[in-house]
């Protein structure tokens, strides 16, 4: 018969010593792997790179970090990803409204509704922290707050602000009228520093008082005209301070429509000059001569 029993110790040596040597082959195996791995990323980890103690577990928002952004001339922001050769972008070219604004260049070209008044605003605002002595040019074509069939969009406070921005932020604000300046457009115009206050030879300037469009009972109709009065009575009087005319003679003016053309404007004392080319401006534009 045949034996029955426990292994040889022998055997037992055996078994035990080549499943001890697999291990021992699958560890170094793993630990070949690990330090591949573990060089491999080291060469593609920034130097500057400095890999700080765990705090907290990692979590979604940790792993959609990004490098912050840089500013770069003219208020931008340097993007994450975008190319740049010798600290100039690569890409598609700034939209015009930047390129003015760059340029100290204010352009308005509606009617002054609150969007538009807006955004005048922020760019003074804006031209003021970027530069306290660089003059601001600001041309208008607008037909104030009224369209050019004389319905109303706006309201007078609107020019308002922008005459008080106007005179509240230290850079010089220049004016240059073109194609219309109608109503609050036209107080706008001639807000511009003294001596600085232009128009281009084919413009038209209007002066008219604010229109009320006020519906509901007599009363609130009341209270309309009350608060239209006193913006008309505003209006001409910013006017007034600007041509160095009575306040009376501007309202006798402004109660009915009045057209100027530009060289009228100036015998009025509500521009300066009229220019027929870029020349006449104190400030061209620096982009131009960078193209």
């Amino acid at each position: 018969g045949s034996f029955v029993g426990p292994p040889f110790p022998a055997a037992i040596t055996y078994h035990q010593n080549r499943t001890i040597t697999m291990v021992n082959l699958k560890v170094a195996a793993l630990c070949l792997v690990a330090s591949v791995f573990t060089q491999s990323t080291a060469a593609f980890t920034p130097k500057s790179f400095v890999p700080k103690a765990a705090t907290k577990p990692v979590t979604a928002s940790d792993a959609l970090w990004r490098p912050p952004m840089n500013m770069v001339a003219g208020g931008a922001e340097k993007a994450y990803g975008e190319e740049y050769y010798e600290g100039v972008r690569i890409g598609p070219p700034p939209d015009l409204p930047s390129l003015l604004l760059h340029n100290r260049i204010v352009y308005i070209g509606m009617p002054l509704v609150p969007a538009v008044t807006e955004l005048v605003i922020a760019e003074l605002l804006y031209l003021n922290y970027e530069s306290t002595s660089d003059p601001i040019t600001m041309y208008i074509n607008s037909s104030g707050t009224t369209t050019a069939g004389g319905q109303s969009v706006g309201f007078e406070t609107e020019a308002f602000a922008i005459a008080d921005v106007m005179k509240y932020v230290r850079p010089p604000v220049h004016t240059v009228a073109l194609g219309q300046a109608f109503g609050a457009a036209a107080m706008l115009l001639s807000q511009g520093k003294r001596g600085h206050r232009f128009s281009l030879p084919n413009a038209t300037i209007l002066l008219n008082q604010p229109k009320s469009m006020a519906r509901g009972q007599a009363s609130d109709i009341a209270i309309k005209a009350r608060e239209v009065q006193h913006n008309r009575r505003t209006t001409c009087e910013l006017i007034a301070s600007a041509c160095g005319k009575p306040v009376r003679t501007v309202m006798d003016d402004c109660a009915r429509v009045k057209y100027l053309q530009p060289h009228e404007a100036v015998e009025y004392g509500l521009i300066d000059q009229v220019i027929e080319n870029e020349k006449a401006l104190p400030v061209s534009p620096s982009f131009i001569s960078q193209l």
